[in-house]
């Protein structure tokens, strides 16, 4: 195989063969395929097609009962184990306030489904894994000893194409050029922000002005946005697991977000990877992938409330946390506090 030439399904399965410990991912970017088209090539053996419209599931996603949810990004991999519950669909975008899992989904950019079925040893692992056109994963779901087996057998049937083809042609991305202005007014930026009556409202804010999230967290001002050190996010996990501390945790793709409410206890660092290993909440941060740390307070109708956002070489989000609150209260003392008393980057130092 060379740069120019597309591996055959048949060499996908083979090369997945000759490296059965690799992950998935790995693979995928080792052969230069993406990772729709390694599911693709076991179509007719391990995977099925199925229908990957996002609304069409969520009418019979909650017939599963109990599973793993699964959204990720480049650097992060959240998974919720819950029931999908309280589902509002949209054509724009559709929401599932559960207990446990809780997503905002964007139907558009879900494009191919598969049911995907391994076997390792006696035991049997099943999922259901949608993908953008390009062949990235938007989300995943995988079933567990307590899930209703009948009821997703029921949903591969009923989503399966005819075409079960082991071939995956990915359609070009469309280049997104961020209109990034050369100069920031930033007279206009804090008093747009000052004005910010919802945490909603910043990404109209960045659209309104041009701004990328990362240009206006570097131009507003430190009373608003500042610089934390690498540690920072490690930091503030244990700090909160300390004192039981709700918290919030997002993690998103341009298909979906998902988020996590509650405490944190089990935390665990292994390598470049940050880990969370609690009953129905586990996460894993490459922490070599942040460059960037941020403090943000943001002004709300129930006084301003306080998030850490992390960021990638690019600029884009790897991860946010909140401290949990309810709508019409204001923020926890203790979250604010654990942000606040953070180490701080100094940024004049390290220009």
């Amino acid at each position: 195989m060379t740069q120019t030439t597309r591996p055959t399904p048949s060499e996908i399965r083979a090369y997945r063969a000759a490296n059965p410990k690799m992950r998935e991912r790995d693979i995928a970017a080792q052969l230069g395929i993406s990772e729709a088209a390694l599911v693709a090539a076991e179509c007719g053996l391990t995977a099925i097609r199925i229908d990957g419209d996002a609304n069409r599931f969520l009418d019979r996603a909650a017939e599963l009962g109990e599973v793993m949810a699964l959204t990720r990004n480049e650097s992060a991999v959240h998974e919720k184990i819950g029931v999908f519950e309280n589902i509002t669909s949209g054509k724009h975008a559709s929401i599932v306030l559960g207990e446990n899992i809780d997503l905002r989904i964007f139907p558009g950019a879900w494009a191919h489904g598969f049911a995907v079925t391994k076997t390792d040893g006696d035991s049997v692992r099943r999922s259901l894994q949608f993908f953008d056109k390009q062949g990235t994963a938007v989300h995943k779901i995988h079933l567990r000893a307590v899930s209703n087996l009948d009821a997703y057998q029921s949903i591969v049937e009923d989503f399966r194409f005819e075409d079960q083809s082991q071939e995956f042609i990915a359609e070009a991305a469309v280049e997104s050029i961020e209109g990034e202005l050369e100069q920031v007014d930033v007279d206009v930026l804090r008093n747009e922000w000052s004005s910010m009556t919802d945490t909603h409202q910043f990404h109209g804010l960045l659209r309104k002005l041009k701004l990328g999230r990362r240009q206006a967290l570097r131009s507003v001002g430190e009373d608003f946005a500042w610089k934390l050190q690498p540690e920072a996010v490690e930091d503030m996990m244990r700090e909160s697991a300390k004192v039981g501390l709700p918290i919030m945790c997002f993690v998103g793709n341009h298909g979906t977000i998902q988020i996590h409410s509650g405490p944190l206890a089990n935390i665990q660092a292994m390598g470049p990877w940050l880990n969370i290993m609690d009953p129905t909440f586990h996460l894993h941060l490459r922490r070599d992938h942040l460059a960037e740390i941020w403090a943000v307070r943001k002004p709300t109708a129930d006084g301003h409330v306080t998030s850490l956002e992390a960021l990638n070489a690019k600029g884009e989000m790897v991860i946010q946390f909140f401290g949990k609150r309810k709508e019409g209260f204001a923020e926890r003392p203790e979250w604010r506090s654990i942000m606040e008393n953070l180490a701080r980057l100094d940024i004049t130092a390290a220009a």
